[in-house]
């Protein structure tokens, strides 16, 4: 395997700041027009494909296209704590250091390496479902009546992307892995969160070393392009499957560790609380089984035959059968499923034919289960948070 051959510049200096002109990627993006209410997300936000929170973009269902697999990064949801920084290739670097590094290397050193230094190593490409631990979290109120907190999303936080990168576990091997380390923690460098008067310092989690060396990602390209600046330009971790804060946007360094590592990301927010939660319930990972028609929510069709589509999607394996009720859960039928899209990590496309609609106000529901046997149940599980709204989605038309 290719080695990497870092220079050796201990802490990494800051991220240099410049002009849009200059950080563009080779993609071709140019940065929206300054909004003076929410200047927090560079890339277009137009209403036809997205609900616009200010930190935070959702992409509408109603906008896409059922021909297309993958979700175009100009119409990917945007989860933002703060706002998307601008970051140079030529001002980057990522911090690698930690007691869990291998033992050869002086204490307290680091590494700093560069976009060259890890494009020399083994190119690589995973397709995976990217979604935010808080999507459908609107729908704890409007369908289950439940008041939670959190950025009303209701299914559009999600999208299906081919990541480019190199594997973490071919980065650790160059590098040098303690046997007995145990803990990474990634941390971004936008800007520190500040919420309540608590400065929480900048985004950061800590996930195990067996999830390092299975199918995490350090990524600098979306869909063949690079990435842009909102979706984590130049470089970002992707641990496909789990909840999308795990995946740090600006990937700013990695602290390998012998001992569990800790941040307010994984023991104050991103966890279940509740009435019904143990106050050290486990930090969230595996994403679990969601369906969204691809249509928007009182959409208006024909009283005649008519095709609809949908997809579903899990953090567990791939979707095994969707079922689908075209009459408010009183009967059932299998949804077809998109074969060709069964074939990754990414989401499964299905359709039916509803071939005698009724005229009047209906509510269409799909129903998914995946590979290991998970399905959609008819209530998601209260938290005050609004994470894992993994309900069947009572989603309603009108046919005229």
């Amino acid at each position: 395997m290719t080695s990497i051959a870092p220079t050796r510049r201990g802490f990494l200096t800051a991220a240099a700041v410049a002009g849009a002109t200059a950080l563009a990627p080779a993609s071709g993006w140019r940065a929206a027009p300054a909004r003076a209410a929410a200047p927090f997300i560079l890339k277009p936000t137009p209403p036809a494909y997205f609900t616009d929170f200010g930190t935070n973009a959702e992409m509408l269902w109603s906008s896409v296209d059922p021909k297309a697999y993958l979700t175009p990064q100009s119409r990917l949801f945007v989860r933002n704590h703060t706002r998307t920084p601008q970051i140079t290739r030529a001002g980057y670097a990522l911090r690698v250091y930690g007691d869990g590094l291998a033992t050869s290397r002086a204490e307290g050193e680091a590494l700093s390496l560069t976009l060259d230094d890890l494009q020399r190593l083994p190119h690589h490409e995973h397709t995976a479902v990217l979604e935010c631990t808080g999507n459908g979290r609107r729908l704890f109120k409007d369908q289950q009546g439940q008041t939670v907190s959190g950025t009303a999303w209701t299914l559009g936080a999600v999208g299906t992307v081919r990541w480019t990168g190199v594997r973490l576990r071919d980065v650790l091997a160059s590098i040098g892995l303690a046997p007995d380390a145990v803990s990474i923690e990634a941390a971004g460098l936008d800007d520190p969160f500040v919420s309540g008067g608590t400065d929480y310092g900048r985004v950061r989690r800590p996930f195990p070393v067996s999830k390092a060396l299975d199918d995490a990602v350090l990524a600098w390209g979306m869909n063949g392009e690079d990435l842009l600046p909102d979706h984590g330009y130049p470089l970002r971790l992707v641990l496909p499957g789990w909840v999308g804060i795990a995946s740090i946007k600006w990937l700013g360094s990695l602290e390998v560790s012998r001992s569990a590592l800790t941040s307010p990301w994984n023991t104050t927010f991103y966890r279940m609380t509740g009435p019904e939660w143990p106050v050290d319930s486990p930090p969230l990972t595996v994403n679990p089984v969601r369906s969204a028609w691809e249509l928007a929510r009182d959409a208006v069709l024909p009283s005649r035959p008519v095709t609809l589509t949908g997809r579903s999607w899990s953090g567990a394996g791939r979707i095994s059968r969707v079922s689908v009720s075209l009459d408010g859960g009183t009967s059932w039928r299998p949804a077809v499923l998109d074969r060709r899209s069964r074939q990754d990590e990414g989401w499964t496309r299905w359709s039916v034919r509803w071939g005698n609609p009724r005229p009047g106000h209906h509510e269409i529901l799909a129903r998914a289960t995946d590979e290991r046997g998970r399905t959609q149940p008819l209530e998601a599980v209260f938290n005050t948070q609004g994470y894992f709204f993994d309900a069947v989605v009572r989603h309603p038309v009108r046919v005229v």
